[in-house]
């Protein structure tokens, strides 16, 4: 069912990250991501990745939508979607209707898995490309990097058990 443009243009989708390298995250980080129907499904991907600060983007992606049909990550690049799943590129959110659930995944690698939320927003424009609009939790880094791990708590003196794991 696809959403009635009478009601407004613009959709919220609330994305809650659910896995990522291993770990099951809880409480799960969210971010809320302002989209009109016409976005496409890569569009909307992208500004989740800026949106929980992805830097390195040459990851293999794809979004699994209800009743299992999956959009293609490879078709985000250049070349031909990958056999029996939809384009990213041209696929559009306009197949999503208020309160469909999907998830998204990006890097299949390390398996950093979204459970995504559909919402009508009655107060926001359509934006022109997909815009944050709110978020909460943790914005874990991709490759696990902890400034923890550079040094920094070395100098500290050993009074917390985290402190003095990270001396050595």
């Amino acid at each position: 069912m696809r959403p009635d443009p009478a009601e407004g243009g613009a959709l919220s989708i609330e994305v809650e990250l659910v896995t990522g390298r291993g770990r099951t995250w809880w409480p799960r980080p969210g971010r809320v991501v302002t989209v009109a129907p016409e976005h496409t499904f890569a569009q909307f991907a992208e500004a989740v990745d800026r949106a929980f600060g992805r830097w390195d983007l040459d990851h293999l992606r794809m979004v699994v939508l209800p009743g299992g049909v999956e959009v293609s990550w490879s078709a985000w690049r250049d070349g031909p979607a990958f056999p029996g799943t939809r384009d990213g590129r041209s696929c559009r959110l306009d197949l999503l209707a208020p309160g469909s659930v999907f998830a998204y995944v990006f890097d299949l690698g390390a398996d950093w898995t979204h459970l995504c939320t559909v919402r009508r927003d009655r107060a926001a424009h359509p934006p022109v490309r997909p815009a944050l609009r709110d978020g909460w939790g943790d914005r874990p880094d991709q490759y696990g990097s902890d400034i923890a791990d550079d040094g920094v708590l070395a100098g500290l003196p050993p009074l917390l058990a985290s402190w003095r794991a990270r001396r050595a």
